[in-house]
């Protein structure tokens, strides 16, 4: 009883020690400090190297070679993605919040594969094991997270967001649109594939985003007149959500200009960042 008291004193403890948490936080969440960055290198090499292990077991002469190799290599990334994942559950201050961010769902995904291996043993279940296991790849998401261009990227996409859905809205009516107008000129031809709306709406997309199968092509000269049309017009909406990420992008990279640091007077640092990438000291607030 003493035993089991004294490990629930020290589990209590651990569990409301916020000093500690505060230090795990710093390492694993702040990439500023010599410590955070040591970290997120080690942890992106082993998420590369987790991707190219997933890659090495699809090619079937390498896997029988080296499998039991693979399978330690399994086990060692399972331990370390789980480790990561329960202790950024451990430090964050809103650990519910972390949990259902795409960061967080992407965390836990890469930890279930091996687990569901234990759980569904038997053979009739082994293929269906192995697909769970290209979860994995969605690591490299988090890639981003640990890149200065990949941080300005979305930060930038996060900015024009509302833009870009305004546009794609406007693109949806405009391919609806186009489709029932074709429908309407090409819909009464013997064997035209323009036989409904959707297929209609379905070759609209693809000739306005200048893809082209040819699957689908019109007959009459008023509907190749409108196919040009259509191609013309996607020349031009191509360019729009480029130039809106572009001018979000030159917005962002002014603004991570004017931070810099007290210490070295260097700058780019990251929205909210508490320390210097470079030296390591205190930014100011």
């Amino acid at each position: 009883m003493a035993i089991l008291k004294y490990i629930r004193e020290k589990w209590q403890h651990l569990l409301h020690n916020e000093q500690l948490k505060h230090k795990i936080y710093v390492i694993i969440f702040e990439s500023d400090t010599p410590a955070g960055k040591l970290f997120d290198v080690a942890l992106i090499w082993f998420i590369v190297l987790s991707i190219l292990v997933v890659i090495v077991e699809s090619i079937q002469g390498w896997a029988a070679i080296i499998g039991p190799y693979l399978r330690v290599s399994e086990y060692i990334f399972t331990f370390f993605f789980t480790v990561e994942y329960v202790l950024r559950l451990y430090c964050s201050p809103h650990p519910r919040k972390y949990a259902l961010s795409f960061f967080g769902v992407v965390d836990l995904l890469a930890t279930l594969p091996l687990y569901i291996g234990w759980f569904f043993g038997a053979a009739r279940y082994l293929l269906v094991i192995r697909t769970f296991r290209l979860i994995r790849v969605f690591r490299i998401f988090k890639l981003f997270n640990f890149l200065d261009e990949g941080q300005l990227l979305l930060r930038s996409l996060a900015n024009s967001s509302r833009k870009i859905i305004v546009f794609f809205l406007f693109v949806l009516i405009l391919v609806i649109s186009i489709g029932t107008l074709m429908y309407m000129i090409e819909g009464q031809q013997p064997d035209t594939s323009f036989n409904n709306i959707p297929n209609s709406i379905y070759w609209a997309i693809v000739t306005m985003t200048t893809v082209g199968y040819g699957d689908i092509t019109p007959e009459t000269p008023l509907g190749r007149f409108l196919s040009a049309v259509v191609m013309l017009i996607g020349y031009t909406i191509i360019a729009v959500p480029t130039g809106i990420v572009s001018a979000s992008m030159m917005r962002e990279h002014r603004r991570r200009e004017i931070m810099k640091c007290p210490h070295c007077g260097k700058d780019g640092h990251e929205e909210g960042a508490a320390y210097c990438k470079y030296c390591g000291g205190k930014l100011d607030k």
